[in-house]
């Protein structure tokens, strides 16, 4: 019996996280409206959170695409097929790699820093200090950086994409080392890539990865423990539970896009 009041209290412990998990998303999403009179702390967190993870995503695009372009040379080449190499590498990157790579990338790099800064400035009761002053801490410091989570991922996935088949990755692998033949490899891209299916969802997959990045790196850092060692807790929290969760909303969403 022991252990089943164990594993009853993990439990209960659990669902207790996701429901104050789920209330604190919806103080974020009551406060969003405000921010159209203040788009400069937007703007100021997207710089943040986007152009500051420019270099790593940028860099990352251009490897994952020289990689692709090499092993997807390796297999068609066995069946006479080295002119579809656009089209292989071109749905791999939008449909899989370009947002879960990303998405992977931006919770290591720009979740971290936000759990990491909102969980300094509860250490530091600067949280406390703008509740005296009857100031709203999710309204002010949460709500932006979330909002500018949503609106990067979109961003630097596109980015990401665009390296990762273009002249600097896929593109230069594939034409320039291996001798693919550059009308067809872009002739492969633009028939197989459709705006519908590939495009569209491509945005709504990255953006829902951002708020699910976004959303789990402020939670961690507001309600972590006002210590270093909370601090800590929450930054690593925040890049294990998002990596899982994007992972897994990769599937749904996947299945749910391409079921047809």
């Amino acid at each position: 019996m022991k252990w089943a009041l164990q594993l009853f209290n993990v439990l209960f412990g659990w669902v207790a996280e996701v429901g104050r998990s789920a209330i604190f998303l919806l103080r974020i999403l009551a406060a969003l409206p405000r921010l159209v009179t203040k788009p400069r702390l937007v703007v100021e967190q997207v710089y943040s959170v986007g152009v500051l993870s420019l270099l790593i995503i940028v860099v990352a695009g251009i490897f994952v695409g020289m990689v692709l372009a090499l092993s997807g040379y390796r297999a068609l080449s066995d069946f006479g097929a080295e002119n579809a190499l656009g089209t292989s590498v071109a749905l791999v990157v939008v449909r899989e790699l370009g947002p879960v790579v990303t998405g992977l990338l931006f919770a290591g790099r720009a979740g971290s820093a936000l759990a990491a800064e909102i969980g300094l400035m509860k250490a530091t009761d600067q949280l406390s200090g703008m509740e005296m002053m009857a100031v709203d801490p999710v309204r002010r410091i949460v709500a932006p950086r979330f909002l500018a989570g949503v609106i990067a991922m979109p961003l630097l996935t596109s980015i990401f994409c665009v390296m990762a088949i273009g002249a600097a990755g896929g593109y230069f692998v594939g034409v320039d080392l291996l001798g693919v033949d550059a009308a067809a490899y872009w002739n492969g891209i633009q028939s197989s890539v459709e705006f519908n299916q590939d495009i569209l969802n491509i945005f709504i997959k990255s953006g829902v990865f951002g708020a699910i990045i976004a959303w789990v790196a402020v939670y961690q850092g507001y309600h972590t423990a006002p210590t270093s060692e909370g601090v800590s807790r929450a930054t690593t929290n925040t890049v294990v539970i998002a990596s899982l969760a994007i992972l897994a909303a990769n599937l749904m969403l996947t299945a749910v896009m391409f079921s047809g």
